[in-house]
């Protein structure tokens, strides 16, 4: 191992590989901050991509298409990365608590981890349904259904819990892969049945009227049965059982609703909202402690209020690494300004997409094409990776914030360059 050409004066530990902690994990990688080292705990060593997910499931794009490297992204950082998962946080002592490996101290901590469905406020739900996060756990249901596919015989009808953007756009995505995958075997399809149970009175209540017009005829050309003001109360053994009373026997039962905070976040003190995400302000960072940091689906903007959405957690990903740069060097933070109207593009299982914003909705073969070009763009960002050989961070002078205490042990470290546990000289050690 190389000798660090610096000493290790502050850590910056990020919880999750969502989308904002990639664009941070991009920027440090071509922006180094000497004296500061970025430590990655994620259990996946490969994340999805949200915007490109409902083409994944439509037969659009590989796995590879559609998730990014961890593990090449930190090691092109510079960054630790550490596959395990978070569990809990000793705030007093400045450490992360990882399920199987001991604690990671930190200096500055951000976390990033997005939001799942809560599905055990309904009863029988976690037993008897599939939440679509973590996307793992949904992938590997799915890639086993379309296996089944190849030899299943009789109907099969598929549920989805929830008339968001989301749970829309993944049912028609999945419906327009299963048809396809009988169609390559010469098989009828007409035994497919897919189902929407939304406990709102119409779908997609977030987009305009336009928006949801066009998705209503949509999902009425294909068939998909919408049950609006149907609120689940209980699911069974491959049933679902409605606040009205109802009962209606499903094959496959998806959750896309009620996301909320990971549970170990309840035992940390970070004040939360009512669905157990953290509170943050302007600047991301945590009403309760300013050392810790939140973006994307987990974290709620209390002065800027906005709706869960990918294009959040993707925006967000700058300013997270440009306050968490700041808050090593002792500068005042800036404040993050969320845009009031935002552009979605939301598919149709075919190549055909949906434009959302504000007031304005339109929809075409070209709105795929054009939303495919930015996914891909996007991922572009961290699978083409330029060459890194010049070592920026140990020719430059370090800008960390330090104490006089900690500014003479960075001395010492620097002349005595042990490089072993002697390189670490910030207070969340020494101390």
């Amino acid at each position: 191992m190389e000798q660090p050409a610096q000493p290790v004066l502050r850590d910056i530990v990020l919880i999750g590989g969502g989308h904002s902690h990639v664009g941070v994990l991009k920027r440090f990688a071509m922006n180094p901050t000497p004296g500061v080292r970025l430590t990655l705990i994620c259990r996946d060593t490969h994340t999805p991509y949200s915007g490109m997910l409902p083409g994944y499931v439509a037969g659009h794009y590989a796995y590879d298409d559609v998730h990014i490297d961890l593990s090449r992204l930190a090691e092109f950082a510079g960054a630790r990365f550490y596959r395990d998962e978070a569990v809990g946080l000793d705030r007093r002592a400045g450490k992360v608590l990882c399920r199987n490996r001991p604690p990671v101290p930190y200096d500055q901590l951000s976390i990033n981890i997005g939001s799942s469905p809560q599905i055990s406020q309904v009863s029988g739900a976690a037993e008897h349904a599939v939440p679509v996060k973590p996307i793992t756990g949904f992938n590997d249901h799915w890639t086993r259904l379309l296996a089944r596919m190849s030899d299943h015989q009789g109907p099969l009808n598929v549920a989805i819990v929830g008339g968001g953007a989301g749970g829309v756009e993944l049912l028609l995505a999945m419906q327009y892969r299963l048809q396809n995958e009988l169609r390559s075997r010469q098989r009828d399809t007409s035994g497919l049945g897919f189902h929407i149970f939304n406990a709102a009175s119409q779908i997609l209540p977030t987009h305009n009227d336009t928006v949801r017009s066009h998705f209503a005829r949509v999902l009425a050309q294909r068939g998909v049965q919408v049950n609006n003001n149907s609120r689940v109360e209980r699911v069974s053994d491959h049933t679902l059982h409605l606040a009205d009373g109802t009962e209606h026997p499903m094959d496959e039962i998806l959750w896309v609703t009620q996301a909320g905070g990971a549970k170990w976040l309840e035992d940390t003190g970070l004040e939360l909202d009512a669905s157990g995400c953290i509170k943050v302000n302007n600047q991301l960072q945590s009403l309760t402690d300013p050392a810790i940091f939140a973006a994307g689906d987990i974290a709620t903007m209390v002065d800027q209020p906005r709706e869960k959405a990918g294009v959040f957690a993707v925006r967000q990903g700058p300013p997270l690494a440009e306050n968490l740069r700041r808050a090593v060097k002792g500068q005042p933070l800036k404040p993050y300004r969320a845009q009031k109207n935002w552009l979605a593009l939301i598919s149709t299982g075919n190549r055909f997409a949906i434009a959302s914003r504000g007031n304005i909705g339109f929809a075409g073969a070209w709105v795929w094409r054009w939303k495919n070009w930015i996914d891909q763009r996007f991922m572009d960002k961290f699978n083409d990776l330029p060459p890194m050989t010049d070592d920026k961070a140990g020719s430059v002078p370090s800008e960390v914030n330090l104490n006089q205490e900690e500014a003479a042990q960075a001395i010492s470290a620097v002349a005595m360059r042990c490089g072993g546990c002697g390189a670490k000289v910030g207070s969340t050690v020494l101390s």
